[in-house]
């Protein structure tokens, strides 16, 4: 067992070394899927999967982290923990569960500090039908010039016409219309592409290579950036089937004390999205019976992780501002997604071993 804080890398770089190190010290190998490219560091950016447990077995979990590139700096900590929790490893192993650890599926956006891969794509907003015409979102169309404008800051005249919009939609409406998705600005706030990018392909070959045995798959996708400070909000994660919900609800609701959620049912502090990674499970595994749940950890109010996304996205069009302007863009982010205290991470550690072992039990008792 190691401790909390040392769970935590802070960084791409040092996240992965100790992911790494926990897979050797459970005596478990590391596939490696390099990018290609190069990190903040100058580090070779890959996402690595470690299976403990049965590449056979009949039922596995999955643990994911980075899908929203800097959000890896929490669902890593939770990865590296388990990997060193000798009660979490046994309990797995004497239920028959396999489970599945990929660390980092967007890298480049973990090593970086961004939310979307090196393509500028949401990568949670990228399984869709490409060949079937794009889905649209005019009202995101409309705001696009003032989210990204000329210049950063933005001006008082920029914010009060944007504080506007929030008074008279509500904060609520305007994170729906803004955080669904949208396919025709490329450079834009969450642009889920025009084709599947690396990663998507990447967490498709990693299934077709893991999952395809199991007749019963749960899983885990480690989030940050919405709701209470700390608090770890289950957002159900599956095809809108009753069946698959009402499952999930046993597993994780707790009888009520910890509620599951649905993106986009009023009680969530997400909105309902298109384009998300678990039709890739259904469609790669479809043998198997998918029990989804999000972890969705808040960090600082959701209108101050709009506006570091917004000087994210302003930076990526701008590469030549000031460096301490750069700076300061970069701190944001991390903030918006990560919180350094010994607190915080006590709350992700405790949230998300409990959501793994109610996993472990949820696919036991499906048998």
């Amino acid at each position: 067992m190691i401790s909390i804080a040392d769970a935590f890398g802070g960084r791409y770089a040092l996240a992965r070394a100790r992911f790494i190190a926990g897979a050797a010290s459970a005596g478990l190998s590391v596939r490696q899927y390099p990018l290609g490219l190069q990190g903040l560091e100058g580090e070779e950016l890959t996402v690595d999967v470690v299976l403990d447990g049965s590449p056979d077995a009949d039922r596995l979990l999955i643990v994911s982290s980075g899908c929203h590139g800097v959000e890896g700096l929490c669902g890593s900590g939770v990865q590296v923990f388990a990997l060193h929790d000798v009660e979490w490893r046994e309990k797995a192993r004497a239920q028959g569960v396999a489970v599945l650890y990929v660390h980092a599926l967007n890298p480049h956006g973990f090593s970086f500090l961004r939310r979307v891969t090196h393509e500028n794509v949401d990568l949670n907003r990228n399984f869709i039908d490409f060949d079937r015409p794009l889905p649209a979102n005019p009202g995101y169309v409309e705001l696009h010039p003032l989210l990204l404008p000329e210049h950063w800051p933005p001006s008082l005249q920029n914010e009060t016409a944007l504080g506007q919009i929030v008074s008279e939609c509500g904060e609520a409406e305007l994170q729906a219309i803004i955080s669904r998705g949208q396919y025709e600005l490329p450079d834009g706030l969450f642009y889920g592409g025009n084709a599947p990018v690396w990663s998507h392909i990447t967490w498709r070959t990693i299934l077709q290579t893991y999952g395809r045995k199991a007749t019963r798959m749960a899983w885990l996708d480690v989030h940050t950036g919405l709701g209470p400070f700390g608090f770890g909000e289950r957002m159900y994660a599956g095809r809108n089937q009753e069946a698959d919900m009402q499952r999930a609800i046993r597993w994780w609701g707790g009888n009520g004390t910890t509620p599951v959620t649905v993106p986009g049912d009023g009680h969530s502090a997400s909105a309902e999205l298109t384009g998300q990674m678990h039709g890739a499970i259904a469609e790669e595994c479809p043998q198997a019976e998918l029990t989804g749940l999000t972890l969705e950890f808040g960090t600082i109010p959701a209108i101050q992780v709009l506006q570091a996304l917004r000087g994210d996205h302003w930076l990526h069009l701008h590469p030549e501002a000031d460096p301490v302007l750069i700076e300061q863009i970069q701190a944001q982010m991390r903030h918006a997604f990560y919180d350094d205290s010994e607190g915080w991470k006590g709350q992700i550690i405790s949230q998300s071993r409990q959501a793994m072992f109610q996993a472990v039990d949820g696919l036991a008792e499906a048998g």
